[in-house]
């Protein structure tokens, strides 16, 4: 599933950038970054939706709202991917 991610990167610059999502539970969610991210921070995650004309479903919003999340882990995967945990502020309901 693909997010958009928000936030401060590890070299202090802000960024928004589109993330596959491998894995995500109503704590948290497991993400594949080019951007090196660090531990303890907090980000924003926006899941991208259809918008409205786009779809039969009138009741469906053009994206979700903002969730916080603190990243908790990463893992380099040797090339120019990047492998990040998350653990959401608030679990999702």
């Amino acid at each position: 599933m693909p997010m958009f991610v928000r936030g401060i990167d590890a070299a202090g610059s802000v960024f928004l950038d589109l993330t596959k999502t491998f894995d995500i539970s109503a704590t948290g969610a497991f993400l594949a970054s080019t951007r090196a991210l660090a531990v303890d921070t907090v980000v924003q995650l926006t899941i991208p939706a259809p918008s409205p004309a786009a779809t039969t479903y009138s009741r469906v919003p053009p994206e979700t709202p903002p969730i916080q999340a603190r990243i908790r882990r990463q893992e380099h995967d040797g090339g120019d991917m990047q492998f990040v945990g998350v653990e959401f502020l608030k679990a999702l309901e």
